[in-house]
C-alpha cells in the first residue's frame, strides 16, 4: 500500500491543533470537581501547553503549505475550548467563584466574547471559496489565545509567588476588559509576517532585556505576565497613534477643502 506523503502532510498541523484541544479538555476535567490550588496550577500549565500547540499548528501549516479551510475552522473551534471555556472555568474556581452568580456571568462574558471574536476572524480571514487568506501584519481585536494567556500567567505567578494583590473584583474587571479588547476593532500585531531588520532586532533585544531583569529581580513567572501585558499595551499605543494620524489627515483634508 503506497502512502501519499504530500496528502499526509495535511494531517500534521491538525494533529497539533487537536493536541491543543486535548490540553484544554484535560484542564477542564481537572477543574470540574472541587479543585485544589495544585489542581488549578496543573490546569494552568496544561493551557500553557495548549498555547504552544496553537502556536505551532499554524506555522507548520504555512511551512508545509497545507493551509486549508477545514484547518481554519478547526483551529477556531479548538481555541473556543482551550482558550475560552478552559481559562474561564479555571479563573472562576480560582477567584470569581467568591462572587457567586456574578462571577459565573463574568466568565461567560469572556467565553462569549472569544467565540464572537473567532467567528469574525473566520469570516475576515477566508475568501468566498472558504480558502484562508495570507496572514496580515495585524489582526482585528485581541486574539483569544493572548487574552487567555494573560489570565493564566497571573494564576501561575500568583501560585508560585503568592504576592499578587488580585481580588475577585480586580480579576472580574480584568476579564471584562480583555473581553472588550477581543470584541474591539483595535489592531494587534499577529507576528506572522515577522521579518528580521534592525528595528525588529532592537525591539526583541529590549523586550528580552526587560524580561530577564524582571525574572531575576522578581520571579520568572512574572516575566510572562510582563510580556503579555506589554503586547496589549503595544496594541493600545499603536491604535492611539493610528487614531491621531487619521485625525491629522482628516484635519488636513478639511483645511485644503476650505481653501
Amino acid at each position: 500500500m503506497k502512502v501519499d506523503l504530500k496528502k499526509s502532510l495535511f494531517i500534521l498541523p491538525n494533529l497539533f491543533t487537536l493536541g491543543s484541544v486535548l490540553c484544554g479538555y484535560y484542564a477542564i476535567l481537572i477543574c470540574s470537581d472541587q479543585p485544589t490550588d495544585d489542581d488549578l496550577y496543573r490546569a494552568a500549565l496544561l493551557i500553557i501547553f495548549a498555547l504552544f500547540f496553537d502556536t505551532i499548528d499554524g506555522r507548520v501549516a504555512r511551512l508545509t503549505r497545507t493551509q486549508t479551510a477545514i484547518g481554519v475552522q478547526l483551529d477556531s473551534l479548538a481555541d473556543v475550548i482551550s482558550f475560552g471555556v478552559a481559562p474561564a472555568i479555571l479563573v472562576y474556581h480560582w477567584s470569581l467563584r467568591e462572587m457567586g452568580t456574578a462571577g459565573m456571568l463574568v466568565g461567560f462574558v469572556f467565553v462569549g466574547s472569544g467565540a464572537i471574536r473567532l467567528a469574525r476572524f473566520n469570516v475576515t480571514s477566508t475568501g468566498d471559496d472558504g480558502q484562508p487568506h495570507t496572514p496580515g501584519k495585524y489582526t482585528q481585536g485581541l486574539p483569544i489565545p493572548a487574552a487567555a494567556a494573560i489570565l493564566i500567567s497571573i494564576v501561575v505567578a500568583n501560585t508560585l509567588t503568592g504576592k499578587l494583590p488580585f481580588s475577585p473584583i480586580i480579576i472580574s474587571v480584568l476579564v471584562v476588559t480583555l473581553s472588550v479588547f477581543m470584541l474591539s476593532s483595535m489592531p494587534f500585531r499577529s507576528f506572522k509576517d515577522l521579518r528580521l531588520s534592525w528595528r525588529t532586532v532592537l525591539f526583541i533585544s529590549m523586550a528580552l532585556a526587560v524580561t530577564v531583569w524582571i525574572a531575576l529581580r522578581y520571579h520568572p513567572s512574572m516575566a510572562l505576565v510582563w510580556l503579555l501585558s506589554a503586547y496589549v499595551v503595544i496594541g493600545i499605543v499603536e491604535s492611539l497613534f493610528a487614531l491621531m494620524a487619521r485625525a491629522r489627515g482628516a484635519a488636513s483634508k478639511a483645511g485644503q477643502g476650505s481653501l
